[in-house]
């Protein structure tokens, strides 16, 4: 049973539960992440302002507001119809989808501390508060019934977001929207040049961390801890990367025809490509697991010094340039390619599990500027690879347009292009044969090969 708002009696210092910050100093910061997303920046981007000391809290109170910001919104709405400013508002926001959520909080202590947040902030406007968020707490069942007629409100995804997942997926759309709205797993890739899957469970087990394997080198967490817990990690003995994202390396080194044949194995020292690197988790997978002369490409300056950042604490060796893979007279030697890996940009709606703002940032208009780079992408690179070679084509989407789509309209485009085995669309709501314990992001993998 939920308490009525007192704030008399609540502390006025009140702490974040697993933080030694009050709690009115982390919704200050929130509120400003928040009004940072509504403005159309990332809240990776927003989190990095943050101070240290309270970015935990602030991430944790975040991605809690991101997951309810639909109905947040909705509901200061009907008890605010004029918009406040950007910072009033967020604050308002974050208080709204605290209180809906099954909050750690008890009611009197977040109306009081964001009342506190918001006379250090926007005094004149902490009155309002303090009003908005006891009529809401007085009427909150009936609000929230109200509120959730609206599929925004209902959903926490945009309206667009979610006709096209009914479009796409009648069976599943429903299960995709909700799986949104839980954290995602904590997965390992064991460094296989370092020791052995067992030999890291093992590891784990005697830090009383228990897994699950899984694919090539996949560990699963029973339950996600900070990374710096993990033993070796900051020697390269592991990485975090989840099971969708491991199964690149499995699909290009361990190629299939479409009848299931093995392809001929790569060659040590084989020339290979990852035209869209950053932040490196599946070149690192690669060199971990084949012995490559790998080239990494990025648009992104910056994204790639993180790139060479994990090859250094993983102890591997790629070449790295930063250039759009698509303009090969800037890059290419004319040397044909053994394989490809195109990890194309996209809308990233297969993995708002892990960036739950994702949804909030992308619009409708943004789906086809990117299938647009997918397959400039795609036509630009498939006749750099020799007779004989592979590209794997894969984004991180559960939208068509981004991924079956693209294949088969890509394939219209060039008749010498041959399919090969790939899962197609990963949906973090369905099992398949040999997944994780736990299914991974989603995500869509494509196979192409040229005959010999």
């Amino acid at each position: 049973m939920r308490e009525s708002p007192s704030p008399r009696s609540a502390p006025t210092q009140a702490p974040a539960p697993g933080h030694s910050l009050p709690l009115w100093q982390l919704l200050i910061h929130t509120a400003e992440a928040v009004a940072a997303v509504q403005k159309g920046r990332s809240l990776t981007e927003a989190l990095e302002a943050c101070p240290s000391a309270a970015r935990p809290g602030t991430q944790a109170l975040s991605f809690a507001v991101m997951r309810q910001l639909g109905l947040a919104q909705h509901l200061r709405g009907l008890l605010v119809p004029r918009k406040p400013a950007p910072w009033v508002d967020a604050l308002l926001t974050t208080t709204l989808a605290l209180a809906c959520d099954a909050s750690q909080y008890t009611d009197h202590t977040l109306v009081d501390q964001a009342v506190n947040a918001c006379k250090r902030q926007a005094k004149p406007a902490s009155g309002m508060v303090n009003a908005v968020m006891r009529r809401f707490l007085r009427e909150r069942d009936t609000l929230i019934e109200q509120a959730r007629q609206d599929p925004v409100a209902h959903w926490n995804h945009p309206k667009w977001w979610i006709q096209r997942l009914q479009n796409d997926w009648p069976e599943h759309w429903q299960a995709l929207l909700t799986s949104n709205q839980t954290p995602a797993p904590l997965m390992l890739r064991v460094n296989t040049r370092r020791g052995t899957v067992a030999d890291y469970q093992a590891r784990l087990q005697a830090q009383g961390l228990s897994s699950q394997p899984f694919g090539m080198a996949g560990l699963l967490l029973d339950q996600a801890v900070p990374v710096h817990q993990l033993p070796g990690f900051a020697e390269g003995d592991v990485s975090v990367q989840d099971a969708s994202a491991q199964q690149a390396a499995q699909w290009l080194l361990q190629a299939r025809d479409a009848q299931g044949q093995l392809l001929p194995a790569l060659p040590s020292g084989a020339r290979v490509l990852d035209a869209c690197s950053a932040p490196g988790g599946k070149t690192a997978h690669l060199l971990e697991a084949a012995d490559l002369s790998l080239l990494a490409l990025d648009t992104d300056a910056q994204r790639l010094v993180r790139v060479q950042e994990t090859l250094d604490r993983l102890g591997l060796s790629a070449q790295t340039q930063a250039v759009d893979a698509a303009q090969t007279a800037l890059w290419w030697d004319q040397t044909p390619l053994d394989a490809i890996v195109l990890d194309a940009p996209c809308s990233a709606s297969g993995i708002v599990r892990r960036h739950p703002d994702v949804r909030w940032l992308r619009r409708a208009t943004d789906i086809q500027p990117l299938a647009d780079i997918q397959d400039r992408l795609l036509d630009a690179l498939w006749p750099l690879l020799k007779p004989g070679g592979r590209l794997l084509y894969c984004t991180c989407s559960v939208f068509k347009a981004e991924g079956e789509h693209r294949i088969e309209a890509f394939l219209q485009r060039q008749p010498d292009a041959l399919r090969g085995m790939a899962p197609g669309h990963l949906l973090p709501v369905v099992e398949y044969p040999g997944d994780a314990p736990l299914t991974g992001d989603g995500f869509y993998y494509a196979l192409l090969h040229k005959p010999a």
